[in-house]
């Protein structure tokens, strides 16, 4: 008897942007870098009542883009990325909600601590315990549902990005452990750990999609029987390499201080990436800011291990090459992702981005500028570069937030969920 499949019941959720996770994250995200920044300018001039006994500012600062800003990106790619990747449907509609409000309560915790808000109980050290409790049910059920999707289709090849996530949950919980008993260094590691495996996520992720967008985006709108076909150079030698190279650099600077050691691997990561950055180089980039963005961000990666390597020699500060590898390996690549991905899967052009995507990208070249380069030639204005830089970050992500949240929380124009 020949069997009748009928029909599964279409995904639904109560509001477009429920429907993938990249939609809720990255507009939580962005509105959320927005709010952050503009709190943080006033916590580094000792505007706010911030408890700076119980977290340092600097460190209440580091965990809030890493774990806060930089972690809803990642979930908002990867709650999307692997239901492409595995065909296993990710969370949508309320059960997206519930995982995005852990976020977001999380989120609104570090941020009332940040004003020195204590609500009339005295003390804000609470604000701190709820947000524990948040973030860690947030990144907690984000790895559980993507690692139950990879083990459903046995795609154990994802298993290195499964274990970037684990690492992810350790130093979030190593940050908390350190605000609870006090210890700062624990808090700096767990601060530390989390940044350098985003940044290993996003050599990761870049190795796999940035010279897919390159082919892709160069390749179209050509006449397929004149065009020469584009193809950018990989070699499976160089992802060998820039991950031996990352693992150890990331080590030493965090747990094993030693100049001569830190020249070589941060060296290491560079040289390979440059080359590996040759290879995807094309004159045509130029033409379109959803690639010149992602080349200009890799670059500026590149860039920021040189000047990891040089940084024991030259006497400036262990910040300024960290600022410049967070400016450009966490800054620039999301907000390059972003504005790609949420063209294509809410169903738009690619090839047709809103306007204002050379401004954005161009701001966040002048927070590098002003953040990194500019302090190491003058001093003496250093607070007027460090003011321009948040300046600048604010109205790029103003810029994405005008441009991008109207299209995140509209339905496809095709009809379709997602």
């Amino acid at each position: 008897m020949q069997s009748i499949n009928l029909p599964t019941k279409s995904p639904s959720s109560p509001h477009p942007i429920l429907n993938l996770g990249f939609r809720v994250f990255f507009s939580g995200a962005a509105l959320f870098s927005v709010i952050v920044m503009v709190l943080w300018s006033f916590i580094y001039t000792g505007h706010t009542s911030i408890d700076a006994q119980l977290v340092n500012p600097l460190y209440w600062h580091g965990h809030e883009m890493i774990y806060g800003y930089a972690l809803a990106i990642v979930a908002g790619f990867l709650l999307t990325a692997v239901k492409t990747w595995t065909g296993v449907m990710m969370p949508h509609g309320y059960k997206l909600l519930g995982i995005f409000m852990c976020w977001l309560l999380a989120r609104m915790g570090w941020l009332a601590f940040g004003l020195g808000w204590d609500f009339g109980v005295g003390q804000s050290a609470w604000l701190i315990y709820g947000a524990a409790i948040f973030d860690m049910l947030f990144i907690g059920i984000t790895s559980w549902v993507i690692f139950q999707a990879v083990l459903q289709v046995k795609q154990y090849k994802q298993m290195g990005i499964l274990s970037k996530l684990a690492l992810l949950t350790l130093g979030n919980a190593l940050c908390y452990w350190g605000v609870f008993s006090n210890d700062m260094n624990l808090t700096r590691i767990g601060i530390y750990l989390g940044f350098y495996i985003i940044i290993g996520l996003v050599l990761t992720i870049g190795r796999r999609v940035v010279p897919f967008f390159i082919e892709r985006g160069l390749s179209h709108g050509a006449d397929p029987k004149t065009a020469e076909a584009i193809k950018v150079r990989n070699s499976k030698v160089q992802d060998v390499a820039s991950l031996a190279f990352f693992l150890a650099f990331f080590i030493v600077d965090l747990f094993y201080p030693n100049k001569y050691l830190l020249t070589i691997t941060a060296l290491g990561v560079a040289v390979v990436n440059i080359v590996r950055l040759a290879g995807w180089y094309h004159r045509g980039i130029w033409q379109r800011p959803l690639l010149w963005s992602l080349f200009i961000a890799f670059l500026g990666m590149c860039l920021s291990f040189l000047l990891y390597a040089l940084q024991p020699w030259f006497g400036f500060a262990h910040s300024i090459a960290m600022h410049a590898l967070a400016i450009s390996g966490v800054g620039m690549m999301t907000v390059s992702m972003m504005a790609r991905v949420s063209l294509g899967h809410t169903g738009r052009s690619i090839h047709e981005p809103p306007k204002t995507v050379n401004i954005m990208f161009i701001l966040m070249v002048l927070v590098f500028v002003s953040r990194v380069l500019l302090p190491m030639v003058d001093m003496s204005h250093y607070l007027w570069w460090i003011m321009i830089a948040q300046g600048a970050w604010i109205a790029c992500f103003v810029l994405f937030c005008i441009s991008y949240l109207p299209m995140l929380a509209r339905d496809r124009p095709d009809g379709l969920f997602g």
